[in-house]
């Protein structure tokens, strides 16, 4: 199981297969936080869950009397209740940026590898794949110039972007080595740090056996 410390007023219930799950998982492991990992099939749902969430999702993040089910706001929830270490810029100009690289990444990013993985049809599949791929590709001389995702720290935005980038085999994408140098070595660099190693689900791990 993820990231499963002391008993603790806080749970988190998690598709230990989902990227958005993934993502909260490593904000929580970043700020050591004292949580109950709770893995639910996404089809079966628990009843406790079915009553604290009024649209039966997941990720569900509760605190106390705090019912949170949107996993962006968690992420911010998570970087202000505990501050230390910060993962979003201190300076609003950077905040807003910050907030704006999150909500391209879930447009150009995020809804193609949920198309992936619906399969509803397999010319929708093989469409999503190319996208993503290119869009990737594009991206990748961006990691050139910074050592994260626009940044010299690791900040939230990294944590939406490596749960995908974990699942490109599981996903059906192969990137070019030549092209994709930059982006590889970013990968082995989020890859390699406590904090996501400690986020892996069980299913996570075995995406890269």
């Amino acid at each position: 199981m993820g990231v499963i410390t002391k008993r603790s007023s806080m749970a988190f219930f998690s598709d230990p297969s989902s990227h958005y799950s993934h993502r909260v998982r490593i904000v929580l492991a970043e700020k050591g936080v004292a949580v109950e990992i709770k893995d639910v099939d996404p089809d079966n749902i628990p009843e406790e869950l079915r009553e604290l969430n009024p649209y039966q999702t997941l990720p569900t993040l509760i605190d106390r009397e705090l019912v949170l089910y949107e996993p962006n706001v968690m992420m911010e929830y998570l970087d202000e209740r505990f501050p230390h270490p910060p993962l979003l810029p201190v300076y609003p100009v950077a905040r807003a940026e910050s907030r704006l690289f999150m909500h391209r990444i879930q447009r150009d990013w995020c809804e193609l590898v949920d198309t992936i993985v619906a399969a509803k049809t397999k010319e929708g599949v093989n469409r999503a794949r190319k996208e993503l791929k290119e869009s990737l590709l594009s991206t990748a001389p961006i990691f050139e110039e910074k050592p994260y995702f626009m940044s010299e720290e690791f900040t939230l935005v990294d944590c939406c972007v490596a749960p995908i980038l974990w699942r490109l085999n599981d996903l059906g994408i192969e990137l070019p080595e030549k092209q994709s140098k930059h982006l590889f070595k970013y990968m082995d660099l989020v890859f390699e740090r406590e904090s996501f190693q400690v986020s892996l689900s069980e299913v996570e791990r075995e995406m890269r056996d």
